[in-house]
């Protein structure tokens, strides 16, 4: 190949591979072109603190594919509010991590389904005056006064998976 400005090289198209080749320019000393290869790069990444409320997390790069904060708590991160105004609603796999507000005058169904998957959470709140009753579709949900509905407005009850297609059901109930 002849040489070429790197500014005129075409784009990589694709992920690069861990040993493909990268131009740097040392600039420690007399300014020299090097190589070198993306897993070299990748392994000489520092690790990133990012600045908390109350402290600083230490993030790798690891952190990001694996999700093991070393259990250091993420803080200043809101839920995702879904808002719902009709009498029935159905739990979908994305309301996972969100809570849902039942919002209506007369009385909410929510009908948690299957295969949510196990450790599948969210929280629901009956904003509105009408009371949240959940309803199992080919799913058990336990509840330790065997409660299925939140106690009134302004209650919040959440949902855990504990196996698959098993919930708990806590918080704010009555039956």
């Amino acid at each position: 190949m002849a040489n070429k400005k790197i500014t005129a090289l075409p784009a990589l198209g694709a992920t690069p591979a861990t040993n493909d080749v990268l131009p740097i320019v040392d600039v420690s000393g007399t300014a020299t072109t090097k190589k070198v290869t993306v897993a070299n790069l990748v392994a000489a990444a520092p690790v990133q603190s990012v600045a908390g409320r109350t402290g600083t997390v230490t993030v790798d790069a690891g952190d990001l594919t694996d999700g093991d904060f070393g259990g250091t708590a993420i803080l200043g991160f809101d839920a995702t509010l879904n808002d719902q105004t009709g009498t029935a609603y159905t739990i979908v796999a994305g309301d996972a991590g969100k809570v849902i507000t039942c919002n209506n005058g007369s009385a909410v169904t929510v009908t948690v389904p299957a295969s949510l998957g196990a450790g599948f959470t969210c929280s629901v709140v009956q904003k509105g005056a009408g009371q949240v009753t959940f309803s199992a579709s080919s799913t058990t949900i336990n509840n330790r006064q065997t409660h299925t509905k939140i106690a009134g407005q302004h209650g919040v009850a959440t949902l855990v998976s504990t196996a698959t297609d098993v919930f708990v059901l806590a918080g704010d109930t009555a039956s």
